[in-house]
């Protein structure tokens, strides 16, 4: 019977996958829970895991399914991370495998301090922790925004 599944899995192509898949075990601390090869030990597939949560992790393989390096840095997506480890040593790992930290940790309103990188490719990632037990009224006091599905 198949494992069952996340409900979402973003997907997330490199030039390089293996290197990716190595560098993202290194930085953030990612594990791989599957990985398919082609005849000639190409990456054909791959799911890298975080707790419960999963990872798509290819190669290129259309003009619609580049890394940001082939496209001159842009990204359309951001990936989040939710950590339960110190985040400033998460930051320091991934700092100490090559991330290019573009927001150092900070501590936002509504609770998690957070920190923003780029990686081996120029994938953006975030990556939280929850510090501070914030309620919606307290955000939207501190904020002056108007907070609809508070949880």
């Amino acid at each position: 019977m198949a494992q069952s599944r996340t409900a979402l899995i973003s997907a997330l192509s490199y030039k390089d996958a293996r290197a990716a898949l190595a560098w993202l075990e290194r930085a953030f601390g990612f594990e791989i829970a599957m990985l398919i090869e082609d005849a000639e030990g190409g990456v054909a597939h791959s799911e890298m895991s975080y707790g419960d949560c999963l990872v798509m992790i290819g190669n290129e393989w259309s003009d619609d399914h580049k890394s940001p390096a082939s496209i001159g840095g842009k990204n359309t997506q951001s990936v989040h991370i939710q950590v339960e480890t110190d985040i400033d040593e998460h930051c320091a790992r991934a700092r100490a495998a090559g991330a290019e930290i573009v927001q150092e940790p900070e501590t936002q309103f509504y609770g998690d301090r957070t920190y923003r990188c780029r990686d081996l490719e120029g994938h953006m990632w975030t990556i939280g922790q929850t510090v501070k037990t914030v309620t919606r009224e307290e955000a939207e006091a501190m904020t002056g925004l108007k907070i609809t599905g508070w949880v």
